[in-house]
């Protein structure tokens, strides 16, 4: 019996994306489980039939039973024997019908086991009645199920217990020698048993993890991606929203001018389509230089002046600098109002100020969220305040590069 969830992203269209980005990936969801778990149950009612594979070992007692003299003990024997088989596999039968309310494992309470457990031996001692110690090998039977149903805590005392009653007790009060071959062969059977439970346990807590480190996986998985859709989306529309304003003020006054902006619009508009694609199919790469160069754009077209590095650029963190940029300029142009916005860029750190209105309440949008955690997934630390002299400040610093790294 071998045993086997969140979903949502910040975009509906995720699992669509992380199909195309983890396709040897398991799809797991709540409804896979429920799936796993019913055919778990399913199994389960039918694993009553391995304990009955056991019972061939009845056989013995029961050509005893027939070699008794007398047809009433015979028949009465042969009774107590297929009674007390019925008896142990029916318990099984009845602990594995149980509803499943943990591991697929069964744990029943003791209130179930024991009376099950007394049943067993109430039949094992009319057997005895008239088998007397060849009846004591039945005993092995109880040992296993004890094993099966109860924790190590319980079983180990409750197997002394019927140690003591099948193999001690009977042989002491009838002058007889203690039956240690009956006691040895329990205590080997719960062992067994009670060792392939436990290693059953353990694969079902490692089944267990290993759909929960999935899910977890897929959802940060869906998380990144959705960032990586918001500041590529978030940074084009702002500026094609800017630059339409711009075109609109434009088309009385200098209709060539307005020209050019709509053709910016065009060219934004299928750039930002292409980085969604790019995304979708893993290729979406975000460089430094690259994002410097959209950022004039951007901030040309708000008409903020713009201090950027020209030459010189680190490449060292040249990615998660350039999601950095993307998306504090992408604030600048959308929220600040400001005239003036200053880059600055070491090898360890990249600095973006205006002289705007600043973060306003205090709290962090979706975007600065989500470059928080992409700046904190690769070792940095992010940073954003406002200036004391007005406007905001996006810092993203990194611990200094080992002497001699040729990054």
């Amino acid at each position: 019996m071998n045993t086997p969830v969140p979903g949502g992203g910040r975009v509906g269209w995720a699992d669509a994306i992380l199909e195309r980005r983890l396709p040897s990936w398991p799809a797991v969801t709540s409804g896979d489980v429920v799936d796993s778990r019913e055919s778990i149950a399913r199994r389960r009612r039918f694993g009553w039939i391995f304990a009955a594979v056991w019972s061939v070992y009845l056989i013995t007692p029961l050509r005893r039973a027939w070699e008794l003299d007398g047809d009433f003990a015979r028949v009465y024997t042969l009774i107590a024997i297929v009674a007390f088989g019925i008896a142990y596999v029916g318990s099984f039968w009845r602990l594995l019908r149980l509803p499943m309310t943990g591991p697929a494992w069964p744990s029943p309470p003791a209130r179930l086991v024991f009376p099950l457990l007394g049943a067993q031996l109430a039949l094992l001692g009319a057997v005895a009645l008239t088998l007397h110690s060849h009846a004591s090998p039945l005993a092995v039977y109880l040992a296993s199920f004890l094993a099966f149903t109860l924790p190590v805590s319980q079983a180990i005392p409750t197997l002394l217990g019927l140690m003591l009653v099948t193999g001690v007790i009977p042989q002491v009060a009838s002058g007889g020698a203690i039956d240690w071959d009956t006691m040895q062969s329990m205590a080997m059977s719960a062992f067994a048993v009670g060792g392939i439970r436990q290693l059953i346990q353990r694969n079902q807590q490692l089944n267990t993890a290993r759909l929960q480190l999935t899910e977890l996986a897929i959802t940060e998985e869906r998380l990144r991606v959705g960032r990586d859709v918001h500041d590529i989306l978030g940074h084009s529309l702002t500026v094609i929203t800017v630059k339409t304003e711009l075109a609109q003020r434009l088309l009385d006054i200098d209709p060539e001018r307005a020209k050019q902006e709509l053709a910016d619009v065009e060219r934004l508009a299928r750039e930002s389509l292409a980085g969604v694609r790019s995304t979708v199919g893993g290729l979406r790469e975000v460089s430094l230089a690259g994002e410097l160069a959209n950022a004039r754009t951007a901030l040309d077209a708000a008409e903020i002046e713009a201090d950027l590095p020209a030459d010189g650029i680190p490449t060292r963190h040249s990615v998660v600098f350039g999601w950095v940029l993307r998306e504090a300029v992408t604030n600048i142009v959308r929220h600040s109002g400001a005239g003036r916005a200053t880059v600055r860029v070491t090898a360890d750190s990249i600095e973006i100020s205006d002289d705007g209105a600043g973060l306003g309440d205090g709290e962090f949008g979706s975007g600065l969220t989500g470059l928080s955690e992409r700046v904190h997934a690769t070792g940095g630390t992010l940073t954003v305040a406002n200036r004391p002299e007005g406007g905001l400040r996006v810092l993203a610093s990194f611990p200094a590069a080992p002497m001699g790294d040729p990054r």
